[in-house]
């Protein structure tokens, strides 16, 4: 393992991270509290508890998850598809590097921003309601598998990519919506039987409710069935890339 190379692509993609940080901070903390008041006031006041938690702790999950899963995606999409937009991705190609340390490099990187962001979030709602985290190690177990696994897909994507509009395609008519209808600002159960069935359907599903119950204790899907769900879409997500550099589908063209 080159581990000089992975190291250099991963500063590489940190410094662009650390060169826009205000904005990287502002941002992610401003939608959270926009969240929370417009979640929390409005609906809470309507809601005031779910499964024996208070309606603004019970979003909380939901959130952090909404922005990691966003944001692992865009930076990974990005930082692989800049290469491929202004040719030098073929000197990273030409050096002595393999694939693993490449997308070692760009995912750590991306998963290293989308778990900044999310412990940032986790902070800003410490100031909004009383969040009590159960089981902090499995929250922080799910929390990394997810910047983890998300990178790995933005990776794809980026990959995929073959202009900017197709860069945001997938985020924000695929990813987004499922995350939404996921269950971050409501429980499964409070949905008619048909609805529940069409959502289990959803693989968000089972990464917030994982989350969830790291949080609370209680979930909407068994969490051993969570922790098979990520696992399964990780491992889907390195045969993806392994294919796509053994082929060099997208990458040499």
């Amino acid at each position: 393992m080159n581990w000089t190379a992975i190291k250099a692509i991963y500063l590489f993609e940190m410094a662009r991270f650390f060169r826009t940080l205000a904005q990287s901070l502002i941002s992610p903390v401003l939608s959270t509290s926009l969240y929370f008041v417009v979640f929390g006031a409005a609906i809470g006041s309507r809601i005031q508890e779910i499964e024996g938690v208070s309606y603004g702790a019970f979003i909380v999950p939901g959130l952090i998850m909404l922005s990691v899963i966003t944001q692992a995606i865009s930076n990974a999409s990005f930082g692989i598809y800049f290469p491929k937009f202004i040719g030098t991705i073929y000197e990273l190609l030409s050096a002595p590097v393999n694939f693993l340390e490449i997308v070692a490099g760009y995912v750590g990187a991306a998963a290293t921003k989308a778990l900044f962001i999310g412990v940032i979030i986790l902070i800003t709602a410490f100031f909004f309601v009383d969040v009590q985290i159960a089981h902090p190690l499995a929250m922080v177990a799910f929390l990394l598998l997810t910047c983890l696994s998300f990178a790995l897909l933005g990776f794809i994507i980026g990959i995929w990519a073959g202009n900017f509009e197709q860069l945001q395609l997938v985020p924000l008519l695929v990813v987004t919506p499922l995350v939404f209808l996921g269950g971050s600002f409501y429980s499964i159960s409070m949905l008619p039987p048909v609805w529940q069935t069409i959502s289990y359907f959803n693989p968000v599903v089972y990464l917030i409710s994982g989350f969830r119950w790291a949080f609370f204790g209680t979930s909407d899907v068994p969490i051993a069935l969570s922790l098979v769900a990520i696992a399964g879409f990780t491992s889907l997500c390195l045969l993806v890339i392994g294919w796509i550099f053994k082929t060099g589908w997208r990458i040499r063209q």
